[in-house]
């Protein structure tokens, strides 16, 4: 058995360039299991009668467990092959006289049977690796939807292999069906187009993580079939994964308030539901829009401006007679306003918009000045 072990050993050497390329010790293990198979077969055929009974895989214990993460079932299989070569030459010095083909059919049965049984091994180690891959997957995008993010975050999403930026979260409604169903054809879709994929399915509502895209509309244009009836709401594009908290709350909120804008197209971006989103009491929209409307306009003509032109529908000869003004000065205001906050006024979108950022620019003026004075 000794003899044989070695023979193997250095054919595995000689024909496997995976072989050579692993650490000493891994090629140590690999050693000791190709030998603990041989004895495991000798013993099996010593008492192997007439109903000889199921070959024993407990040799496949010998190896520790990392051996299975760097070994592929192929490469079990190139071993067990060599293995059976190296027997099969030196059939005529291991077989009693005359029993040369008693030998070679019992060593046909044990290696078939031990071919099964390491497909089994490598399939029990697939699926309890699945279902830890999908509890890390679960928790990433609960924490990222409960906006906990730290460095436990990080490295689940390294045991998952994930290295893609920047991110996008992309939340909409779940399809009928398995939940499972649903993110394993997205893991599917991830390996295809070559982009991290991350979901999870909570409650009624299928929330994605992608990493990688081109944009925002990239990464929706892979997904958007995967979502059941109803809106799909694009956060906004991030940096990294740690980032990624950001851009689910906005998705979450725009999914929560698109019920305010019945006609918003499929996907549509959280962006563009900044008002319906403050109107629902979004903090983080009631204040991009202050930032982004009325402080660039405050302190100035443009501020009076356009709360006259919306206040008036609109019109520009009546905002003009009102603030004794050309109508081309207004059209000038006008324009200069789309330019500093990137609403254009005569828009109806972009009007309610404004509208909106108007009043709670004002209303938190107004509660500063509250707080002073009390």
């Amino acid at each position: 058995m000794g003899s044989l072990g070695t023979a193997a050993m250095a054919r595995m050497d000689e024909q496997l360039p995976w072989f050579r390329a692993l650490s000493a010790e891994d090629r140590s293990w690999v050693g000791l299991v190709a030998q603990a198979g041989i004895a495991a077969f000798v013993e099996w055929f010593s008492t192997a009668g007439e109903d000889p009974p199921k070959p024993s895989i407990e040799f496949f214990g010998t190896a520790p467990r990392e051996l299975k993460r760097s070994i592929s079932l192929q490469q079990t299989v190139d071993i067990v092959r060599v293995v059976v070569e190296i027997v099969e030459a030196r059939t005529h010095e291991l077989a009693a006289p005359g029993g040369e083909d008693q030998l070679q059919q019992a060593m046909l049965r044990y290696t078939r049977d031990v071919a099964f049984a390491a497909a089994h091994v490598y399939a029990r180690e697939a699926e309890a690796r699945g279902s830890w891959d999908a509890r890390l997957e679960a928790l990433i995008v609960d924490a990222l939807v409960r906006g906990e993010v730290d460095d436990g975050l990080h490295s689940w999403a390294a045991a998952l292999g994930w290295t893609s930026s920047p991110v996008v979260v992309i939340a909409g409604h779940a399809p009928d069906g398995d939940p499972r169903a649903v993110i394993d054809g997205l893991r599917e879709k991830g390996r295809r187009i070559g982009m991290d994929l991350l979901a999870g399915v909570q409650a009624d509502r299928l929330i994605v993580i992608v990493g990688g895209a081109a944009s925002v509309d990239d990464a929706a244009k892979q997904v958007v079939a995967r979502f059941g009836i109803g809106p799909i709401v694009l956060g906004p594009e991030v940096p990294d994964l740690h980032a990624a908290a950001r851009s689910a709350r906005a998705a979450l909120a725009g999914l929560k308030a698109s019920s305010g804008w019945p006609d918003a197209p499929r996907p549509v971006h959280a962006e563009d539901l900044l008002a319906e989103r403050a109107l629902d009491g979004d903090d983080d929209a009631r204040r991009q829009l202050i930032e982004n409307v009325y402080l660039p306009l405050a302190g100035t003509p443009l501020l009076d401006t356009l709360a006259t032109y919306l206040e008036q529908g609109t019109s520009l000869e009546a905002t003009a007679r009102l603030l004794f003004v050309h109508p081309n000065t207004v059209r000038y205001r006008l324009k200069k306003i789309t330019e500093l906050t990137g609403y254009q006024p005569t828009e109806g979108r972009s009007a309610f918009t404004l509208q909106v950022g108007l009043i709670l620019g004002r209303l938190a003026e107004s509660a500063v000045t509250w707080r002073a004075l009390t």
